[in-house]
């Protein structure tokens, strides 16, 4: 991508919630975390072309750079070569990464009004989690999800159990979960009780579990992981056993992209998977369904996800008050109302579920609330620094325990000694 020239001075900009007054033309390159087409692409281009005709002296060049690691690594690539784009939707748990690479801004810098001030602590404080770090702002939450447990009405009313009540404790999704086991004459699972995904990024899932057994996986400076703990062990011999013990989950690896075809096709009865499958279940299950919070084993609790604004260093003072402008308004709640209605990522304000579109929205569709709920109870997402090395490396115990290659215990006290040699040089 060739450099974009840029000479223009500070700029005096005044803060509002629709418009703003630029002295100046400007020009944004804006990275978001998706294919070109689709829902996402096209309510992003459809809020963007909003925010340009109310602001004719802003031009915003949205570059839809594929998946998260896809864009991540072409910021990086863009930023190390100089020509940083003004602002990206990436992972929350990038930050570590990015602040290692010295590339973004705290937006306390630019939050300087009592209304920008206002809106930066109207997030909700499980999102902010994986936004700041040493007293400073560095993400705002705009593509968040959580798991949710889903599961299939007409299923458990064929297994006898009541349609409308999902397990709420890690012992009644084992119960639960053998009676929704089905089996052909011979013997074979046709369906199975719980499908919870192990592939991709299984560490995210699994910290579910993890998080319901009471324990944190990271600290908040992205510099010590509890990999070993006991509880963390307690937690993946559950994973573990749901296979092994129970045999209410199919054994080995399980798909994260195939789980929603699955549960459609009847394959099981219950997945857990982002929120941000929420309107895609809505369109393509044949049959009525449920959404719940993840059920629970010492307390309550579930990781976030998802991704965040970020502004980068490099730009002109105009351009990043007018990114932080645009940021600013795409995240105000009218606007995130129609992104969560289009998506299914949850709402990341408060303020956002009291719009009219929302309220309506959720009068028809009361499963949206779930993930909303569990934000009381949720964590952040496992992040440190040298990120993708160490979730790797936890990625690789979980499968190591799964596949049965490795206990649970001895698969995680190696993954401790290897998050620790990486990590300890950032104490």
């Amino acid at each position: 991508m060739s450099p974009i020239k840029r000479t223009l001075g500070a700029a005096a900009i005044a803060m509002c919630a629709s418009t703003a007054a630029f002295a100046e033309d400007v020009e944004l390159q804006f990275y978001f975390p998706v294919a070109v087409g689709g829902a996402a692409a096209d309510t992003i281009q459809a809020l963007t072309d909003e925010y340009v005709a109310n602001n004719p002296s802003v031009k915003i060049d949205a570059v839809y750079a594929g998946s998260y690691q896809d864009t991540v690594a072409k910021v990086l690539t863009a930023a190390r070569g100089g020509d940083a784009p003004q602002l990206s939707v990436i992972l929350s748990v990038d930050m570590f990464t990015l602040l290692d690479e010295d590339l973004i801004l705290p937006f306390d810098d630019f939050a300087t009004t009592a209304e920008d001030k206002e809106w930066l602590n109207g997030f909700y404080p499980s999102f902010m989690e994986n936004s700041r770090t040493g007293g400073k702002t560095y993400g705002i939450p705009f593509q968040r999800s959580t798991p949710v447990l889903y599961w299939n009405k007409e299923a458990f009313k064929e297994a006898g159990l009541d349609p409308n009540t999902p397990p709420a404790t890690w012992e009644e999704m084992v119960s639960m979960g053998k009676k929704l086991v089905k089996k052909n004459a011979s013997g074979e699972v046709e369906r199975w009780g719980v499908r919870i995904p192990s592939s991709g990024f299984p560490y995210w899932l699994f910290q579910g579990l993890s998080t319901q057994n009471d324990v944190i996986l990271a600290n908040n400076d992205g510099n010590k992981t509890n990999f070993d703990d006991p509880k963390v062990v307690e937690a993946l011999q559950y994973l573990v056993d749901l296979s092994g013990k129970y045999g209410v989950m199919a054994p080995g690896i399980i798909e994260w992209g195939s789980t929603p075809k699955a549960f459609f096709e009847g394959q099981t009865a219950m997945m857990w998977t982002t929120t941000g499958n929420l309107t895609n279940v809505r369109k393509n299950a044949p049959f009525d369904f449920g959404v719940g919070m993840l059920p629970a084993n010492k307390r309550r609790g579930a990781p976030t996800g998802g991704g965040n604004f970020y502004m980068f260093k490099g730009s002109t003072d105009a351009e990043l008050k007018a990114a932080f402008d645009f940021i600013k308004w795409i995240t105000g709640p009218e606007q995130s109302a129609k992104w969560t209605i289009a998506t299914g990522y949850v709402a990341p304000r408060p303020a956002t579920w009291e719009t009219d579109a929302m309220k309506a929205y959720t009068a028809d569709f009361p499963p949206a609330l779930v993930a909303r709920d569990q934000l009381e109870y949720a964590v952040a997402e496992l992040s440190t620094y040298e990120n993708q090395r160490i979730t790797r490396i936890f990625n690789d115990a979980l499968e190591a325990a799964i596949t049965g290659k490795k206990t649970p215990e001895e698969a995680l006290k190696e993954a401790q000694q290897k998050a620790d040699a990486i990590l300890k040089a950032y104490r």
